[in-house]
């Protein structure tokens, strides 16, 4: 027997079984429309099930009723029909939606819009201070050499570029792979085997291996840094170390983003040399060109410029990364909530950034006809 009911004068004579599957097609809207009174009585003499979904039904429709003014009384419970009411009334929750059918507001969007600007001003201004401190400690650094920490800027190296190689390599191999597989089965139609050189050449080396060798840095070491300068920040040690007159800048930042800046290029060259003969692979695989076939057309094809433009654009990258990263660092606040909070935004921040300047570089130097 399906959920049912009946109107009798001031009372509302609950039927058969409401449980989730019975009370599917019903609606409160049902019994609102057709309430006119000011006390209204649900009778469950004649109610065989209910269940929480049922329960949950009356509940919303008695927030309902009285929302429009209209009491309501219960009777005709059993005891362990009571016991289940009286629970799901402890923890029932109803959360009213603001939506109305005119909800959307220019002023409110404006409003909106005008605040992210604002904070993202706010934040702009805050990053340019700290890209400006951290040059002037890099200045005072080339003055007075024994002021820089050589022994962290080689910790940092091992520890975001030289240990990230393998992750590095691994991805570069099947940049190589997946690029030469799509490229050999749509030249092979044509009979171009060859130009898999060109196209493998000139896209890893300029473009693909430079990207996402960027994304894994940042990925990995954005992260890192971010949390360790955070955590820094929370036990007070940067503050001890203004106190005792030690620069944060020259502690902190400067060994981190020198290594990146440093280190990237190397890796970038790496990252080339890989996923280039990831393709060489591929071409030998699938298309029977030898290795030494497939380094003289790359001589031929692959012009020098485009493996210098790739290795050019990795210490802009390192810098990005390494000064997004420091920066939300230090602006984590005093809980261990907002060290989650500002590593997610490092991460994303540099992934965004990189991939926004190596766009602005694609666009420039096509342009110039390089």
């Amino acid at each position: 027997m399906t959920a049912n009911f009946k109107f009798q004068k001031d009372k509302i004579l609950i039927f058969g079984i409401w449980n989730k599957t019975s009370i599917s097609r019903l609606k409160t809207h049902d019994f609102l429309s057709q309430i006119s009174i000011t006390q209204c009585v649900f009778d469950f003499s004649n109610l065989e099930e209910i269940d929480m979904a049922g329960v949950r039904f009356f509940l919303a429709l008695e927030f309902d009723l009285k929302k429009n003014n209209i009491s309501i009384l219960k009777q005709g419970l059993n005891s362990r029909f009571e016991k289940l009411f009286e629970l799901c009334e402890k923890n029932y929750q109803r959360i009213e939606s603001d939506f109305k059918q005119n909800s959307f507001d220019f002023k409110k969007i404006f409003i909106s819009l005008g605040m992210l600007s604002i904070n993202f001003l706010i934040i702009l201004k805050d990053f340019i201070h700290f890209i400006g401190a951290f040059f002037i400690s890099l200045v005072l650094s080339f003055k007075n050499p024994k002021n820089f920490r050589f022994v962290s800027f080689l910790y940092h190296i091992e520890n975001s570029a030289f240990n990230a190689l393998p992750i590095v390599i691994l991805t570069a191999m099947l940049i190589g792979i997946v690029l030469a597989y799509q490229a050999a089965y749509q030249l092979v139609q044509f009979g171009a085997n060859i130009f898999i050189v060109d196209l493998i050449g000139i896209s890893a080396t300029r473009e693909l291996a430079p990207l996402i060798t960027a994304i894994i840095i940042a990925g990995r070491s954005a992260s890192s840094y971010t949390a360790q300068i955070g955590v820094m920040k929370i036990t007070d040690e940067i503050a001890a170390m203004n106190t005792m007159g030690f620069r944060s800048f020259d502690f902190i930042i400067i060994p981190r983003v020198m290594a990146l800046i440093i280190s990237m290029p190397l890796i970038v060259a790496l990252s080339d040399a890989i996923s280039i003969l990831g393709g060489m692979l591929v071409a030998k695989i699938n298309l029977d060109i030898s290795f030494s076939e497939f380094i003289r057309r790359f001589k031929e094809a692959v012009e020098l410029k485009h493996i210098i433009i790739g290795l050019a654009k990795a210490p802009m990258f390192g810098f990005l990364i390494g000064a997004i990263a420091c920066f939300n660092g230090f602006k984590v606040k005093n809980t261990t909530q907002s060290i989650g909070i500002y590593t997610t935004k490092s991460v994303v921040s540099t992934i965004f950034w990189v991939i926004a300047f190596d766009a602005l570089f694609s666009i420039i130097l096509t342009m110039a006809g390089i």
